[in-house]
């Protein structure tokens, strides 16, 4: 099988022309051909003679695929689902909104954080996606021109996956290739204390914490993770890092009635963030199948937000989006694998 050209970074294609004994200037202009030209083949890179098309392409291919399936929404919200190279599926929702268009990607097969309301939990981890495999996302996405922000918080545990979530950020910041600016992309974690750490020193991209619940005990019951990776370890680490004007952080707090939605779980809150610049998103929690919990209601979200608000805590409330389809993150992947066994 040839290995795929689409996701690798500028170095890693400067090694191959290397290999191949390219002229220097060549690396960038298959670099610039991939990601700002958008080839799909290695016919697509002109500046390359024949016989250096012909070399490349020994060994090479661009790599793109095309979702496999598509869900669409009355407001407009478009769940993807592709293929993976394992033969199982991912999936990422495409939410335009005014004048904002965001896509939320996967970054694994499957997760292995086993929290207990997510549908892609469910599935048990079945590999780590490729630079590749999150890139194609982006790039095979038909409305990739219209948008305006990249989330890292579709299927898995983006740094659990570390290394090719930072090289796709590499390659979406990069001046030759996306150039976007690390405002546009948020990488959202349940506070993987290794990968934070890593992400904290090498990335500028926002960051988005899944919290869902202040107090670790009652979070411990949702999120096995909670064990490995204390929330309190999470805030400390975030607390002693310099964020300044260029990153934001920001906690995802899914709202269930009964379980994280009352004033005790206001007052920890603001007892916890104290000291940290940042938001709350209150999200509305997405019914899935035998989970016992519901969701909160418009009226008890926007109750809970002003309460947190009269805290001094900078809060939103995050509108539901895509709630006539598979709106949950891993439904659709979910039921692919169902019907496909």
């Amino acid at each position: 099988m040839k290995d795929k050209l689409f996701g690798k970074t500028f170095s890693e294609i400067q090694e191959i022309t290397d290999s191949l004994g390219f002229a220097k200037y060549t690396a960038m202009q298959i670099f610039t051909r991939l990601y700002r030209h958008k080839a799909k083949e290695i016919d697509d890179i002109p500046e390359l003679s024949k016989k250096n098309r012909a070399l490349l392409g020994e060994k090479y291919d661009i790599g793109l695929s095309a979702p496999v399936n598509v869900q669409t929404s009355v407001d407009g919200t478009k769940k993807y689902l592709y293929r993976t190279e394992n033969g199982k599926y991912i999936e990422s929702a495409y939410i335009p909104e005014n004048e904002r268009a965001t896509l939320c990607v996967s970054s694994q097969v499957g997760c292995k954080m086993g929290c207990k309301f997510c549908m892609t939990a469910r599935q048990g981890f079945n590999g780590h996606l490729s630079a590749n495999e999150i890139l194609n996302q982006i790039q095979s996405l038909p409305e990739r021109q219209t948008l305006t922000n990249i989330v890292f918080m579709g299927m898995g545990e983006p740094l659990d996956n570390f290394d090719a979530v930072l090289k796709a950020c590499e390659i979406l910041t990069h001046g030759d290739a996306y150039a976007w600016s690390p405002k546009r992309i948020t990488v959202s974690t349940i506070g993987n204390l290794v990968g934070l750490r890593e992400f904290l020193e090498k990335s500028n991209c926002h960051l988005a914490v899944s919290l869902h619940n202040p107090f670790p005990e009652e979070r411990r019951s949702m999120m096995p993770s909670e064990i490995s990776n204390p929330i309190k370890e999470v805030l400390d680490l975030i607390r002693s890092h310099d964020f300044g004007r260029q990153r934001r952080v920001s906690f995802e707090y899914i709202m269930f009635k009964g379980y994280n939605d009352s004033v005790r779980h206001v007052n920890e809150l603001a007892k916890i963030l104290n000291g940290i610049k940042s938001r709350i998103n209150l999200i509305r929690f997405h019914t899935i199948p035998d989970f016992p919990l519901q969701g909160c209601s418009e009226s008890e979200i926007d109750a809970f937000a002003e309460l947190l608000t009269k805290k001094g805590i900078r809060t939103t409330v995050r509108k539901s989006r895509g709630m006539d389809i598979d709106a949950a993150c891993g439904m659709l992947s979910t039921k692919e694998l169902i019907r496909k066994d």
